[in-house]
């Protein structure tokens, strides 16, 4: 399985459409493609869409393919699972997708201001365990990064299996007075036939078999707006 894992990290560094910090350098350090996504990685003008903490990049890859006249970039730290998306979009010759391996704290030091049109965060972890945690990816500390690169009024989408998650970003996003796009508790039964809502991940196919429901949440960032907590814990 080592040797396996070895071989995948070797390979996603020969990947063109992916982007990694060098090795040794500060884990905050603005890297060079900051402010240049559309100009250095896809040669084009149009809207770069990012999926945070994208695993296997399945979301990331199906979105590049349904909607070929945006860009789309899967962030994620474990460079062993993003290198089934990194591979298969580079099988595909989707040019309009690229993979970014950094950790999510840090993800200030790869966009620049305005240069992200939307952001989608699939499943991410609900850090039941750790109450009122900063490392939630809806949580305000989370979100007020975001607005440092996200065009003003961007979409960020969340879908997730806990309902928990979804009650505490859907109050947080209320008690800040921030828009919502789209709210439910069960997404194949309100929009079975949506096609960018319909693309499933690897987990979510398996939370659905399980009998799982799938909770969506789209709302926009105003960016002028410091988003602060004041919403109910994650019991």
């Amino acid at each position: 399985m080592a040797k396996h894992k070895l071989a995948r990290w070797t390979e996603l560094g020969t990947f063109i459409n992916v982007i990694q910090p060098e090795a040794g350098a500060p884990l905050d350090k603005e890297h060079h493609i900051k402010g240049k996504w559309n100009k250095e990685m896809f040669g084009n003008g149009n809207p770069v869409i990012l999926e945070l903490g994208c695993g296997k990049g399945e979301y990331t890859v199906g979105l590049a393919k349904s909607f070929p006249k945006n860009n789309y970039v899967g962030v994620d730290i474990k460079g062993s699972r993003m290198w089934r998306g990194a591979r298969t979009a580079d099988d595909n010759k989707l040019l309009n997708t690229a993979f970014l391996r950094t950790r999510i704290e840090f993800i200030n030091s790869f966009f620049a201001e305005d240069e992200v049109d939307e952001i989608w965060l699939t499943f991410p972890d609900p850090q039941l365990e750790n109450r009122n945690s900063n490392k939630r990816l809806t949580c305000p500390w989370f979100l007020n990064k975001y607005r440092t690169f996200l065009k003003n009024n961007g979409i960020i989408h969340l879908k997730t299996d806990n309902p928990d998650l979804y009650n505490y970003t859907k109050s947080l996003v209320e008690k800040n007075g921030l828009e919502i796009v789209t709210a439910t508790c069960d997404l194949y039964c309100e929009k079975p036939g949506d096609d960018i809502l319909s693309i499933r991940t690897y987990y979510e196919s398996i939370f659905l078999k399980e009998g799982h429901k799938i909770c969506y949440l789209a709302f926009r960032l105003d960016k002028n707006r410091i988003i602060e907590d004041g919403t109910t814990k994650i019991n």
